[in-house]
């Protein structure tokens, strides 16, 4: 399995969507008001006269579908900006609540 932490301008959260959904990817969890340092400078999500925010999507699929996702986001890298981390996981299925 293969992790995906993406984290791009909320601007740019419905294109990278609509990528996701070309991918074929089944699912993934979108954190609005992120912030951070990077190069766009600070965002920080607190400061209410931020015009800009930004958000995370984290994902989690197989290697096979990893690399139908890359070959999408790398071509649309320079018009989401931000930044993609892929690495390694394991998926744990039927975790309850105890």
């Amino acid at each position: 399995m293969k992790r995906f932490e993406i984290v791009t301008g909320i601007e740019q959260l419905e294109q990278l969507i609509e990528l996701l959904e070309r991918s074929g990817v089944s699912g993934y969890t979108v954190i609005k008001n992120t912030g951070g340092y990077g190069s766009r400078g600070v965002r920080n999500p607190d400061d209410v006269l931020m015009a800009d925010e930004n958000v995370s999507v984290i994902l989690a699929c197989h290697a096979d579908e990893a690399q139908k996702l890359l070959a999408e986001l790398r071509p649309a890298k320079k018009d989401l900006g931000g930044i993609c981390l892929v690495s390694d996981c394991h998926w744990i299925d039927g975790l309850t609540a105890s």
